[in-house]
């Protein structure tokens, strides 16, 4: 029979619910959780509140939005709600053509850090912490940054299906699409109805308007949809094969197959370079 850790010489059945150690009845303490030692019994609970929750953890959200902010001042497009130009967007902006016939494949990345205006920006970036605070806190910011690369890389892809080879596209709205496809999914992991979030309901709000309005990416706005519940479900698979490397391997998986169906995309709309057109002027 184990001893009492504070008094050696005094049998006991009974440890702390805390820590474990055997104490005896003069050392235990009653608590609404069982029978504390005198160290565990002095320890208070650190309170949390709304704003603590809401801040905490979410690192990589908030690299993730000063990526988006540094790109945008860089590329001095500061006008509410005008169209973008520069040396940046022309660089950096996704079209068929650029990938068919200049195969500057990494406009499938860098498109999805450029904003037309300043509308544009704060939309995706508000999305982008609301959706952060709900995910990463629960994920992790690897599995964030995971999922929000794989649904960037569908939503390059999707951008360009049924898109003019020469007309490009810009925009964070895939990757955070993306977003609200993993939160639903992990929503229902957890036993949470997503309809009381309130995201189901985003979606379609965000699907209709993309539907309704021109010079939005319906197509870019569905592949990043669909590619951010793959990841998540990836990873999903992943925890419960208790294989963190497991789901992280599919959303690698994933993300390949993205490229390689961007590429095929791309080929399918591109056409041959006019006279005198140079990508990146």
């Amino acid at each position: 029979m184990e001893t009492c850790y504070r008094h050696s010489s005094r049998e006991t059945r009974v440890s702390c619910s805390n820590c474990g150690r055997p104490i005896c009845t003069d050392c235990m303490t009653t608590t609404p959780v069982g029978m504390r030692c005198p160290e565990c019994a002095r320890q208070r609970t650190p309170v949390k509140t709304m704003r603590s929750i809401a801040t905490a953890g979410i690192e990589a959200t908030r690299a993730l939005i000063a990526i988006n902010v540094v790109v945008f001042l860089a590329s001095g497009n500061f006008s509410l709600a005008g169209s973008a130009t520069g040396e940046i967007i022309s660089k950096g902006a996704l079209s068929a053509q650029s990938i068919a016939v200049g195969h500057q494949y990494w406009r499938l990345v860098t498109a999805g850090f450029l904003h037309e205006n300043l509308l544009h920006i704060g939309f995706n970036m508000y999305l982008l912490y609301v959706l952060g605070q709900m995910l990463e806190p629960a994920l992790g910011p690897v599995k964030l940054v995971a999922i929000y690369a794989v649904a960037l890389l569908f939503g390059s892809c999707g951008s360009m299906i049924g898109v003019p080879a020469l007309e490009s596209t810009i925009g964070a709205s895939g990757a955070v699409f993306g977003l609200m496809g993993a939160a639903v999914v992990e929503m229902r992991a957890r036993g949470i109805n997503p309809m009381d979030s309130g995201i189901p309901g985003l979606i379609v709000i965000n699907l209709i308007f993309s539907v309704t309005f021109s010079g939005i990416s319906i197509g870019g706005h569905i592949g990043g949809l669909i590619g951010g519940t793959l990841a998540a479900l990836a990873l999903g698979l992943g925890d419960r094969r208790r294989s963190r490397l497991l789901g992280l391997a599919g959303c690698v998986v994933l993300g390949v197959a993205a490229v390689i169906g961007a590429i095929a995309v791309a080929h399918a709309q591109g056409v041959p370079m006019p006279s005198g057109f140079s990508l990146g002027q």
